[in-house]
């Protein structure tokens, strides 16, 4: 199982057929076996690694380190699920150091992003302390390499 999910996940486009002759198996074990996966909610989607900058659209992202209060009987689920549930949230993690959760979100511009900070996410009763973190460049992102195809027009001093 483990190498069908890393297969997936370096590759979602590969084919049962694929798959099945990568691992030894039939087209057939493999469709049920993902089906299985799916069904048991370990394979949660399916989503393309795109390079926004690449793009003629206008996308910010940044990182927001949170401290917060966690809600009794709700531990730091109950704040997650707020965060979460905002279109601009991407990603919500729980983690260790000087803060509790990382979000990452996404606007149009970098006032987009500060405005939700200011108005949306730090207004929150849990919410404690935020920092936030703009994302200049993606130099490596869900295991896509991004480097390497721009050529650096700087001369050397």
């Amino acid at each position: 199982m483990e190498k069908l999910l890393k297969l997936l996940d370096s590759n979602a486009r590969l084919t049962n057929a694929q798959l099945g002759v990568m691992l030894g198996c039939s087209e057939k074990e493999i469709s049920e076996k993902i089906d299985e996966l799916e069904r048991g909610g370990v394979i949660r989607g399916y989503k393309a690694v795109i390079d926004w900058d690449r793009t003629d659209r206008a996308y910010v992202t940044a990182l927001i380190e949170l401290r917060v209060s966690p809600k009794r009987d709700l531990g730091f689920e109950g704040i997650a699920d707020t965060i979460m549930r905002f279109d601009e949230v991407e990603s919500v993690f729980l983690v260790s150091g000087g803060y509790d959760l990382a979000v990452i979100v996404s606007g149009r511009t970098f006032k987009d992003i500060a405005m939700f900070v200011a108005k949306r996410l730090s207004t929150l009763d849990s919410v404690l302390s935020t920092s936030t973190h703009f994302v200049l460049r993606r130099y490596k992102d869900s295991g896509v390499i991004f480097l390497g195809e721009e050529k650096d027009e700087r001369g050397v001093l």
